[in-house]
């Protein structure tokens, strides 16, 4: 998922402690492979593991940004074939 920021930086990071909180939730959980602020901080990605993207859309319909209206997000399909994800398995807690 790659999320674009809706309002100024400031206003989102006012949130951020909680979109931080969401993301530990998801890495919990095993759905979050990893996620990051894009540079320059104009959004951000979370990679995850999901089956669908209807699954990533329900997930992410909980993050605070989208919540409070300060992010929106596109959806990305994505197959590891090569690199350190390369043979990714599953860790999820099903």
């Amino acid at each position: 998922m790659i999320s674009t920021y809706l309002k100024p930086l400031a206003e989102v990071d006012e949130a951020r402690a909680d979109h931080l909180a969401f993301v530990a939730e998801l890495e919990e959980a095993g759905y979050s492979v990893t996620a990051g602020r894009i540079d320059p901080p104009t959004g951000g990605i979370i990679l995850l593991d999901v089956d669908t993207e209807a699954e990533a859309r329900e997930l992410i319909a909980k993050d605070p940004y989208v919540r409070r209206g300060l992010a929106s997000y596109t959806a990305t399909g994505w197959h590891p074939a090569r690199g350190a994800l390369a043979g990714y398995q599953r860790v999820r807690k099903d």
